[in-house]
């Protein structure tokens, strides 16, 4: 069975069967138990074992199935199922999937638009691809650099970026003519609750939208919305899903801690370019 996936040692396309991907040079990657394939070469790691550990991994999917989230997820699968609308069978990348958790909403969604999406994704962690492959089974996942992602050139139709990193030139060689590429970023007041709660002085994050070479910058998809987290739980595992984990004191993350509830404002950007 053909693979979206390319060999990451020589490039050529790789084929798949139950156990494996293999590509005409004869280089082999054994399919893990959970489902998803190793494609990052030695050279690529930076430690024996990149990426979101497993506890990490379980807070936050923990986290995204209590639904906090949901408003962004629903409007990406809106504006992707509205792209698609005239593709059959649709090939979809999610760059940095994480946990899966928006890869299988888009599944689901242009599932439900009886289009038969060729859905892929790639992450730097093993534990979260073992939950992303257990959610989307008809999907195909990888650990990969999203920097030097194991696609071929002008392969997907859609690549979706939700909260990694942004190697624009990569997004660039592996959509093809007229792909959309869908970036979600913080809005200005986004946790701003939660920011008061860590900071002395919070200040609003800066908003500013971005013109990449190889892209047309289409329209943006606003998502406001209040959040009631009604758990220390709930709370410590949106803190470790941000930036604020990195940086913030100790004074802060204590008295993020003592609490057991927080409503917080919940903003996000989510911007629509075109390949050009």
């Amino acid at each position: 069975m053909k693979s979206l996936f390319c060999c990451p040692l020589c490039g050529a396309p790789l084929e798949r069967d139950d156990t494996r991907w293999f590509c005409p040079s004869r280089h082999s990657f054994d399919k893990a138990a959970a489902g998803y394939v190793h494609l990052l070469p030695a050279n690529q790691k930076h430690s024996k074992d990149p990426g979101d550990d497993k506890a990490m991994v379980a807070a936050r999917s923990a986290f995204l199935e209590k639904g906090y989230y949901a408003p962004l997820r629903d409007t990406l699968c809106q504006a992707v199922a509205e792209y698609t609308v005239n593709f059959p069978d649709p090939v979809v990348l999610d760059s940095g999937c994480g946990e899966g958790y928006y890869t299988a909403g888009l599944f689901q969604r242009l599932t439900e638009e009886e289009l038969t999406p060729q859905i892929a994704g790639v992450d730097l962690s093993r534990a979260a691809l073992r939950r992303a492959a257990k959610r989307v089974p008809k999907g195909e996942f990888a650990v990969a650099s999203v920097y030097h992602l194991p696609i071929p050139d002008k392969t997907a139709d859609v690549l979706v970026n939700i909260f990694s990193p942004l190697a624009i030139d990569e997004f660039a060689r592996v959509l093809r003519p007229g792909g959309l590429f869908c970036y979600a970023v913080p809005s200005a007041r986004h946790l701003w609750e939660m920011k008061q709660v860590l900071y002395p002085s919070p200040y609003e994050n800066l908003v500013k939208r971005e013109d990449y070479p190889g892209f047309v910058w289409r329209n943006v998809r606003e998502i406001r919305y209040t959040a009631n987290f009604d758990s220390s739980a709930d709370l410590m595992a949106l803190f470790h899903m941000t930036p604020y984990a990195w940086k913030t004191p100790r004074e802060g993350i204590t008295r993020l801690e003592k609490l057991e509830r927080l409503s917080c404002q919940i903003g996000f950007d989510l911007h629509l370019y075109q390949r050009t």
